[in-house]
């Protein structure tokens, strides 16, 4: 079984091995017989089949050794070289049966095509110019050769799937560490803001007091806070078996980005199709990143997120009124970085950076469809 193309080394090989016949041939100054044309032509096509030995070892056995047989029995006295190459390739590529069968046939089968060329020609004498056509120690160095090739790519193959196999352990290991680490160093203290928060709440509404938009925020960024440390640790454990958020919540992002007081608009363009897992998670980190920024370091009022599906791309740019301009850009940091580093790896463009008329502007563009 083999596969793949034939390559300009087969094609070579094989158009080498064809002259060597017709060379070997000619250069015993042969009287040309009735059947010449035909006796050239299966000299060529035994070495030409060559070409396909690693896509049909088996057929290219059978194509030289027929061809063998053909133009021996009409007299062209030749090493069946090419029948040795293809013995290779059968052993090499793990038919190991067929090559030891056809091999056996070969041997009784030579023979008798010898004796069909020249009916003068004894047994004795046809066995013993069969084993110049055919020598049974190139037969097994041709199949031995085939096996050591095939035992060496076996090993390679197996070093490769077991470096595979360490690096992914490797990366498993990561992981849980990285999830331990961020669970002892994050957990305690967001259940801390968040249980506070929740208890401000409640006195605050159990005196009858107005409970003041800050303290909602901080109670409402709390409980997220919880969710999505509780969503990335489990797919830092499971490696991606629990569904992370995504585009459908983008709407709840912005829900959230308006209780913080900034009037922050949704508008999305276009029809959705199937848009790919890493972009889905991507578009939602950028949304977030972006609106976490404008709430923080902004001081804006308003802020416009624009999704338009195309059919190449996912396109986001979120917009904000604030007082970030050219002259002043803001320094590029954590959050940005890693937006950059999400998008390039997907192979898309990101563009972060202040407007003239003043405000920041996120615009990414992500790619759909498969690259080729």
């Amino acid at each position: 079984m083999g596969s793949g193309r034939i390559g300009l080394t087969d094609g070579a090989v094989a158009a080498g091995v064809a002259a060597i016949l017709l060379v070997t041939w000619l250069s015993r100054h042969q009287a040309p017989t009735a059947f010449g044309p035909l006796g050239y032509a299966l000299l060529v096509t035994g070495g030409l089949s060559l070409a396909a030995h690693r896509r049909a070892p088996v057929t290219v056995l059978a194509v030289t050794g027929g061809c063998v047989l053909g133009y021996q029995t009409l007299g062209f006295d030749v090493p069946a070289v090419a029948y040795l190459f293809a013995v290779y390739a059968v052993v090499r590529a793990g038919r190991r049966v067929v090559a030891i069968a056809g091999s056996v046939i070969m041997l009784v089968a030579v023979p008798l095509a010898l004796m069909a060329a020249s009916q003068n020609r004894s047994v004795g004498e046809a066995l013993m110019l069969g084993r110049d056509v055919l020598p049974l120690a190139w037969l097994v160095a041709a199949g031995a050769a085939g096996e050591a090739l095939r035992q060496a790519e076996r090993r390679a193959d197996e070093a490769e799937r077991t470096r595979e196999e360490t690096a992914r352990r490797r990366a498993d290991e990561e992981r849980l560490h990285i999830a331990r680490e961020l669970h002892d160093s994050l957990t305690h203290q967001i259940s801390v803001i968040k249980v506070q928060a929740e208890v401000a709440v409640h006195l605050a509404r159990k005196r009858g007091e107005q409970v003041p938009d800050a303290l909602l925020v901080i109670r409402e960024a709390g409980r997220e806070a919880a969710r999505e440390l509780r969503a990335t640790l489990e797919a830092l454990r499971d490696d991606g078996a629990s569904p992370p958020r995504g585009l459908d919540h983008v709407p709840d992002l912005v829900g959230r980005a308006r209780t913080t007081g900034l009037d922050a608009q949704l508008t999305i363009e276009g029809h959705r199709d199937d848009v790919p897992v890493a972009v889905d998670r991507t578009a939602y980190r950028i949304v977030q990143e972006s609106l976490t920024n404008v709430a923080r370091h902004a001081a804006a009022t308003t802020a416009s997120v624009h999704i338009a599906y195309r059919p190449d791309c996912l396109v986001i740019r979120v917009d904000d009124d604030g007082r970030a301009t050219p002259d002043a850009a803001p320094a590029p940091g954590v959050g940005l970085l890693g937006m950059r580093e999400r998008v390039t790896a997907l192979g898309g463009h990101l563009r972060a950076a202040p407007r003239d008329e003043g405000g920041f502007t996120v615009h990414a563009e992500l790619p759909v469809a498969p690259r080729s």
